[in-house]
């Protein structure tokens, strides 16, 4: 169900690029945690953040090349830690600072690396994962995730923030106003990113990333043939999260803006698209995984929010 939230913006900060922007410029909480490196069945390895605890095991997972440096990376395993609970911090291929070791890398539809987080946290802890929580593209991973087969997953509660439920529709957007500015600075970190990758060994691709301008072209030269999709289009279409909402199966908390600048407003899913487990809690203001609140002095919300559900 769709119901409205509770949040609201701190008077000065009520536009919708300054609610996305100002935690990214003053909300970093720099934190250490144990590291340990999981090698695939593929070859390849996922960099993972321990933050041990007494409490539930919580799995939290990033955005598009975010890392543990993230404004609500920290902030959350942060709140995590100070609540009891056990918290683990999941990189995709290669955003934790160190090129992944295959040609592939990671997507908004990807879900086996998830799941076998989660099978190897259950497993090298002794307790099942309590919960996982996921921001941006790692929310659509997530959902997508939990709704791809309609079985019950290893979870009891989920947590999916500013999801970009249409990945055709959010490549529009961002290519679009202000937006732009999103676009061009993730699009310089996938370059780069890109470079960094095969600097040192050839790439199977025939493309100049430097002439890719939006993530349509990213996605359809980069992303798509690196991942086995035929083109931008069976991208998106594959790996959207909308379409997943219905078959979910555990308590699943949704926090979306409707001024989201990642996102139109008409991409966020109507009530009778959303699994009877599925709430969607909508709020008027709060950007792309902002959520700044208080009266006079800027207060993060988020992680308030998302703990009492946790504990709920």
């Amino acid at each position: 169900m769709i119901i409205p939230s509770t949040f609201k913006p701190l008077w000065w900060l009520a536009n919708q690029h300054l609610q996305t922007l100002w935690p990214v410029w003053f909300g970093k909480t720099p934190l250490h945690g144990r590291s340990e490196r999981l090698d695939l069945d593929d070859g390849d390895f996922l960099d993972l953040r321990w933050f041990d605890g007494d409490g539930p095991l919580v799995v939290v997972v990033h955005g598009l090349e975010g890392s543990i440096d993230s404004h609500y990376a920290g902030a959350m395993m942060q709140a995590l830690q100070e609540h009891g609970f056990h918290g683990l911090f999941m990189h995709f291929r290669g955003c934790s600072g160190e090129p992944n070791r295959l040609d592939r890398s990671y997507h908004s539809g990807e879900t086996a690396d998830l799941a076998a987080v989660v099978q190897h946290a259950a497993r090298v802890t002794g307790k099942p994962v309590f919960a996982t929580i996921g921001y941006s593209l790692g929310a659509n991973a997530l959902l997508k995730w939990l709704g791809e087969d309609g079985g019950q997953p290893p979870l009891q509660r989920a947590v999916a923030v500013s999801v970009p439920f249409q990945l055709d529709d959010a490549a529009r957007k961002l290519s679009t106003g202000f937006s732009r500015l999103y676009q061009n600075y993730l699009l310089e970190r996938l370059r780069e990113s890109y470079r960094r990758k095969f600097r040192q060994r050839t790439s199977p691709l025939a493309v100049d990333v430097d002439t890719l301008r939006d993530f349509y072209s990213f996605d359809d030269k980069v992303t798509a043939p690196l991942h086995g999709f035929s083109s931008a289009d069976d991208y998106y279409r594959q790996s959207s999260s909308r379409q997943y909402l219905k078959n979910i199966q555990c308590e699943t908390l949704i926090l979306q803006a409707q001024d989201d600048p990642f996102l139109f407003e008409e991409s966020i899913p109507r009530n009778e698209e959303l699994s009877p487990h599925v709430t969607l809690e909508l709020s008027k203001y709060g950007g792309h995984v902002g959520f700044i609140g208080g009266s006079v002095l800027p207060h993060r919300w988020l992680e308030p929010r998302i703990i009492r559900f946790l504990r709920s």
